[in-house]
């Protein structure tokens, strides 16, 4: 079951379960789209995966399967990323 972690790790956004702007990588690592499309430009700077929209968890389970209240807020350093996502940006995800 996804974590459903609380907010961006880079920018420290509030992303609830029912959040739309939530987006992930195949490790779960959560950026707000802003980060993970505009910033990472689809690069995770974790893994070098791509990043997807992160499904909304249905209102009915929110109870018993609430998200995760730990948040992990670890800013990336921008200028020491540039080469990454300059490197891996154009190859498709399936390829990296």
């Amino acid at each position: 079951m996804l974590k459903l972690r609380p907010s961006c790790e880079h920018c420290g956004k509030k992303l609830p379960p029912e959040s739309g702007e939530a987006m992930i990588c195949s490790f779960e690592c959560t950026y707000c789209k802003t980060c993970a499309m505009d910033v990472f430009k689809n690069v995770c700077p974790g893994c070098t995966g791509n990043f997807v929209a992160r499904p909304i968890r249905p209102k009915k389970y929110r109870v018993k399967y609430p998200g995760s209240q730990k948040e992990v807020f670890a800013p990336k350093n921008l200028i020491e990323l540039t080469s990454l996502i300059t490197e891996f940006e154009q190859i498709p995800p399936g390829e990296r």
